[in-house]
């Protein structure tokens, strides 16, 4: 008799150059990231439309690989106004407050808590992207706006494929809070895709010399809306930035090409409510997504689908000062 198990893992290697400190000049900024992930994903037996576990799917979905998915230079024009471009990792600046951030390590895992599935249609992963965002005194961002390439690709440069496909352009708006003298924040995204995509409205047919055959036509255009919100429940006195509060966010997409209508979350994270546990953090949430009519019925041939509603909890454990979890 033998036993098997599955098992994937990731690294991960960031690097941040400060122009100025090497030399080059004042305002500029170099961010690099690279990540292996290795082993068999278990999402393949979750069932789902979309990823359990966000950190085992980026950046292929399964098997093993090491890819340079992040090289953005940014300049500083003032201290409340930045353009950047290059290829950009898109999780590494999509972060909410409470989540422990979007790339899935240090908090909630499941794609669904980490940011709204009606994005996934104009927002790639790792792409060519340029923009500006503009900050406010505190180094909040207000309002940012990016030209992105519509082609995924995390694994190989992109050049060969460079904005072939059109342009996926997002515009975000972040209004800070002050409710009952705690912070918050209030955001709203836009996005609008000129790339052509898979029509779900195309029918599949059988083919008795060949068998099922799944349509190949393609739509242009698509776009979404998602409004998201954070408030701080409890800021400690002794160190602001230990704190804990709720998070939401309500997506709208599409009904052709996005393959997700609409999303839905909330939940609580952040510091430790326990005692002498100011190093522990938490989160808890709820989601759930509803699935386009026009996926459902061209999946129904091959096997039925629905929408997707779950929970997630976690506790994080700060074991010593450098070792959590």
């Amino acid at each position: 008799m033998e036993q098997t198990f599955q098992y994937r893992g990731r690294n991960d290697i960031l690097l941040n150059v400060h122009g100025e400190k090497a030399g080059l000049w004042q305002g500029f900024f170099i961010d690099l990231h690279a990540e292996s992930v290795f082993g068999t994903n278990i999402n393949q037996s979750a069932g789902t439309l979309v990823p359990i576990i966000l950190a085992e799917s980026v950046p292929i979905p399964d098997g093993s690989v090491t890819a340079l998915t992040g090289v953005m230079f940014t300049q500083a024009l003032s201290e409340t106004f930045l353009i950047f471009g290059g290829k950009q990792n898109t999780l590494d600046g999509f972060g909410q407050p409470f989540t422990g951030g979007a790339t899935g390590q240090d908090g909630f895992m499941n794609t669904h808590l980490l940011f709204s599935p009606v994005l996934t249609r104009t927002f790639p992963y790792s792409t060519f992207a340029a923009g500006c965002v503009v900050l406010n005194s505190d180094e909040e961002w207000l309002f940012n706006f990016t030209a992105y390439d519509t082609n995924d690709t995390p694994t190989v440069s992109g050049f060969d494929t460079f904005f072939d496909n059109g342009v996926s352009l997002v515009a975000g708006a972040n209004l800070p809070t002050d409710f009952g003298g705690r912070p918050g924040h209030q955001t709203l995204f836009v996005t609008y895709s000129t790339g052509k995509y898979l029509d779900l409205e195309a029918s599949a047919y059988f083919d008795p010399g060949v068998g099922l055959i799944l349509p190949t036509e393609r739509t242009r255009g698509s776009q979404s809306i998602v409004y998201g919100f954070d408030q701080a429940v409890f800021v400690s006195p002794e160190d602001p930035k230990r704190s804990w509060g709720l998070f939401g966010n309500l997506g709208l997409a599409d009904t052709n090409p996005s393959p997700f209508r609409w999303s839905a979350n909330i939940g609580v994270g952040g510091a430790s409510l326990i005692p002498r546990r100011q190093h522990d953090t938490f989160g808890f949430g709820y989601f759930y997504l509803g699935v386009n009519d026009s996926l459902k019925q061209l999946a129904a041939v091959v096997e039925p689908i629905q929408d997707e509603s779950g929970v997630e909890g976690f506790y994080n454990i700060a074991a010593t000062p450098w070792c959590h979890r």
